[in-house]
């Protein structure tokens, strides 16, 4: 599994989690929805800014979203 590909399937698993929809997060952390949209799907990486804005916005920390990213890659490799 890719990196984008991982960080899309935590961050679109954490959102349902919160119960917010792409564009209510979106609108949390100043993103547009498209991009968040493409970010689950794996077709764009995050930048570091990008992660900091989503992870405040889920209220979970950065690196808990790094960290679940990784053990995802792990798992599927």
């Amino acid at each position: 599994m890719k990196p984008e590909e991982a960080f899309g399937k935590v961050l679109k698993d954490i959102r349902n989690q919160k119960g917010l929809s792409q564009e209510r997060l979106a609108l949390k952390c100043n993103l547009d929805r498209t991009f968040i949209s493409l970010l689950e799907r794996g077709q764009r990486q995050p930048s570091l800014t990008s992660i900091l804005l989503i992870s405040k916005s889920l209220g979970v920390p950065a690196t808990e979203l790094v960290e679940l990213t990784v053990d995802l890659i792990d798992e599927n490799n």
